[in-house]
């Protein structure tokens, strides 16, 4: 076994502080060290070439490098490894910059002491390395993408597009996940649905894609290039080549409860039609809300069905197949903002999500408003995030674009609307976000820095006041 050591000056940022010849010299000591070496910039192409010659010239069958982080410069050292004809797999790599250096600044002895400890270890470590080979194997040409929101449309199509057979597996009745709910798009404004249904559409349309709605992944078994995948289909009691949508099953439908779609601000039936723009276009019978299915305990549906669409004698199904790949596009839940009770959400009738407000912009736009928005509104932003009490540190990206497009469509829609937004910072990260902050600031919306500290109802009134520090 022949040890190369390499120890990295990082252009000052570790030699300024780690006494770099006594890492040399405490590395020089160690058993199966045949070579030890410091240079400026290993990562540069001198340092590079400094290891591939060393490797050929002393015949080094293993390598230590003593500087900056292995998620920073480790696939360059791998590199330069196979370009010496060496498996990148005997690689070990001392972070003496990040663990040593920076934050020891102050203890120069202490760190150098701390950096020949981590040589150490990874002169200890790279003699059990073994030289690993890379190994190819075909993928096949099929796919499962779980989830049919608008991430895993897309990636369905573009598969699908490119011949791949695709299995897209959607727990919902229907595809088009939380984008189906939303009015616009930011920072252009752009119509929602008018992106989201053609794609919806061309799922259904692709040869090559086999959708599976109100079905949910049970199993996956296999290895890389070959998942055996189980699915269970639930049975929507509604068959959607006979069903014409007349809604006729829903007017003599007894049952009334919260319409999911609508964030429960409106309601609807235990037969319904999942959303506007379903897909597969078909209504269906919620087994959890019915009177009763197995025995029957009202029937009112299919008795009014005249196309026969409707059938209470099917059950959940389970499917079988193989696929190659598996893509994960399950998108996410919304905050539940009853664990920040200091805002009264789920106690005051008024406080409610942006989501909420989302829906109820919708209706209003289509001059079919669910409940008054108010002439006074706030949107009081990083409620979920950002924030060590609900064990969720950091920040969601979008919230603040998301805020000043339902402020900018609340003022378009009502000029006279007092519209504030109360961030902790505002992030406008992406392409025409900036330029969006400030026409939104020009159409009136009053953009305040600071967190809400209090917020109280007018139980007479219902109106909210909230206490604001302004910095």
């Amino acid at each position: 076994m022949r040890i190369g050591v390499y120890v990295c000056h990082c252009g000052g940022n570790i030699s300024e502080i780690v006494d770099i010849s006594k890492v040399v010299s405490f590395a020089e000591k160690q058993p199966d060290v045949v070579l030890v070496k410091d240079n400026p910039h290993m990562c540069s192409e001198v340092g590079q070439k400094l290891v591939i010659d060393d490797i050929k010239e002393h015949k080094l069958d293993k390598i230590v490098i003593a500087a900056c982080s292995p998620q920073f410069q480790g696939p360059t050292f791998m590199s330069t490894l196979e370009k010496a004809g060496l498996s990148p797999y005997v690689l070990e790599m001392a972070n003496i910059r990040e663990q040593c250096a920076w934050p020891h600044f102050n203890f120069p002895e202490e760190a150098t002491k701390k950096a020949e400890n981590l040589t150490n270890a990874a002169i200890a470590k790279v003699r059990l390395d073994e030289p690993l080979g890379k190994k190819t194997m075909p993928i096949g040409r099929r796919v499962l993408v779980i989830g049919g929101g608008i991430a895993g449309i897309q990636a369905a199509l573009d598969l699908g597009d490119a011949g791949f057979k695709v299995y897209l597996v959607e727990k919902e009745p229907t595809i088009g996940g939380k984008m189906s709910k939303l009015s616009r798009t930011f920072p252009t404004e752009d119509c929602a649905a008018c992106i989201l249904s053609p794609k919806m559409a061309d799922v259904l349309a692709n040869p090559n894609i086999t959708l599976l709605t109100y079905s949910e992944v049970e199993n996956i078994q296999g290895y890389l290039g070959n998942y055996e995948i189980t699915v269970k289909k639930n049975p929507t009691y509604v068959d959607p080549d006979k069903c014409t949508c007349c809604d006729d099953c829903t007017e003599v439908c007894p049952v009334v409860v919260p319409n999911e779609f609508e964030e429960g601000l409106t309601s609807r039936k235990a037969i319904y039609l999942p959303s506007p723009i379903a897909v597969p276009h078909s209504y269906v019978l919620d087994e959890q809300a019915c009177l009763g299915i197995f025995p029957l305990a009202c029937g009112k549906c299919q008795e009014v069905c005249d196309p026969g669409a409707i059938n209470f004698d099917v059950y959940p199904e389970e499917i079988k197949f193989t696929v190659d790949t598996i893509i994960v596009a399950t998108g996410y839940d919304i905050f539940d903002a009853t664990q920040k009770s200091v805002y009264g959400f789920g106690k005051y009738a008024n406080v409610i999500t942006a989501l909420d407000m989302e829906r109820m912009i919708v209706h209003a736009s289509e001059g079919n408003p669910i409940r008054p928005m108010g002439k006074r509104i706030a949107f009081i932003q990083c409620v979920g995030s950002r924030d060590e009490q609900v064990e969720n540190e950091n920040c969601s990206r979008i919230c603040c674009m998301y805020a000043t497009k339902l402020s900018q469509l609340l003022k378009r829609s009502d000029p006279t609307r007092d519209v504030y937004v109360f961030y902790t910072d505002l992030r406008a990260y992406g392409k025409g976000f900036e330029e969006y902050y400030k026409r939104a600031q020009r159409t009136g919306v009053k953009f305040i820095r600071g967190r809400v500290a209090e917020l109280i109802e007018d139980s007479q009134t219902r109106k909210l006041t909230l206490r604001v520090e302004d910095t």
